[in-house]
Parts: C-alpha cells; structure tokens; sequence
C-alpha cells in the first residue's frame, strides 16, 4: 500500500488547537488551504520565500505566525498593522485564524503587494487592507493610518530600535509594538521579554513588546 504523503495543513489544524487551545473550524481549514495554495504558485514564479515546500512554508511561516496570538492582548475587536508585511506574514494567518482582529498590511514592495491584494480578494477579506509603500512614508501621507492602532507586529526585521520608530506612530496612546525576536538579541530599554513554547519542537519564540 502506497503511503500517504503527510498533509501540513492538518499540522497546523493541530497546532491551531494546541498553540490558541480551542479546535479549528472547516472554514478555518478552507481559509488556510486557499491561503497555501497561493503562496506556493506565487512563490514558483516571484520567490515570495526561500522555503521551497508546503510543510516548510506551514512549519516556519504560518505556525510561526499563530504564536503572535498568544502575546496580543486578549480583548477584541482589536486593530492591527503589519509593518513590512511582506507574503503577509505574520498577519494575514493571524487574521485567518482569528477573524475578530482587524488588520492593515503595510508592505513597499509591488509584487508583495499585488499577492497580498490577491489573497485578500481570493478569500474573500473584504476588511482586510492592504497598503502600498514604506511604512515610515505611509503613516505621514495618510492621516487615517497615524494612531489608530491597537497593535503593531513584524516578524524578523533587524534591530528593534530601528523599527519603533517607524511603527509607534500608527498606534494609539498605550498600544504596543509586538517583534518576534532573539532572546539573545537587543532589547530597548522599557521594552518586555516574553517567550512562547513552539508546537511540536519543545523549543520557544521570544517576542519583544515596546508600549507607546
């Protein structure tokens, strides 16, 4: 008997209940399979990552990004941004999995751009928005976007110090700027350390939160 190639959707159905502790729901398993199969054609044509694989994709990209839900503030409706959101990541599996968050996808680079708009339309994310240009000239040009949020994310972008700048003027007074980063790594002054286990490895994701 041929065996079954594993499905990693169905991993990150389990991590879903694991990592958010309740169970996914059909359109939750409907959303992320819309959500893959585009990334991977995409991905064939305008290397939207250098991860080659579904698993690999699901494994490090869209898991990686459940583990944000565990920092956010717990209240909802909440409104977030992504600063340089890229393939839409962590935001856009964020929003799958929670469709209480409301979510702004701030990304300068067209092709990113035109795949976020496609997703959008594709899965039928009429309220999800996407915005084109460098995220420290977007929130000066448009007034609508300067302190309206409750929450910014960004995974892997560097040196934080960097990017508060950038990110703490699209949020309102006590909003925060949540980073995936290395514990080891460099940490502002005032900004807060917490540590997430990762489903299935037995390791954790540190993420660093900086209050405005």
């Amino acid at each position: 008997m041929t065996r079954r190639p594993p499905d990693p959707i169905e991993n990150l159905l389990e991590a879903f209940e694991v990592v958010l502790g309740h169970q996914p729901t059909g359109s939750h398993e409907r959303v992320f399979r819309q959500y893959l199969d585009l990334f991977l054609r995409w991905n064939q044509v305008h290397r939207m990552t250098a991860l080659d694989s579904a698993t690999a994709i699901v494994r490090d990209l869209f898991i990686d990004s459940l583990l944000f839900l565990k920092v956010l503030p717990s209240r909802r409706p909440l409104a977030v941004v992504d600063i340089g959101a890229g393939a839409g990541i962590p935001g856009l599996p964020m929003r799958l999995a929670d469709p209480a968050l409301g979510l702004c996808l701030v990304e300068s680079r067209r092709k990113r751009v035109s795949f976020l708009r496609t997703v959008c339309r594709e899965l039928g994310l009429a309220d999800v928005s996407v915005v084109e240009g460098r995220a420290e000239q977007v929130v000066q040009e448009e007034p609508a976007l300067n302190g309206v949020f409750d929450v910014a994310v960004s995974r892997s972008v560097g040196r934080i110090d960097r990017l508060s700048p950038v990110a703490l003027p699209y949020l309102r007074p006590g909003g925060a700027l949540i980073v995936s980063a290395s514990p080891q790594g460099h940490r502002p002054v005032g900004a807060d350390l917490v540590t997430v286990p990762t489903h299935g490895t037995g390791g954790s994701r540190a993420f660093i939160t900086i209050r405005k």
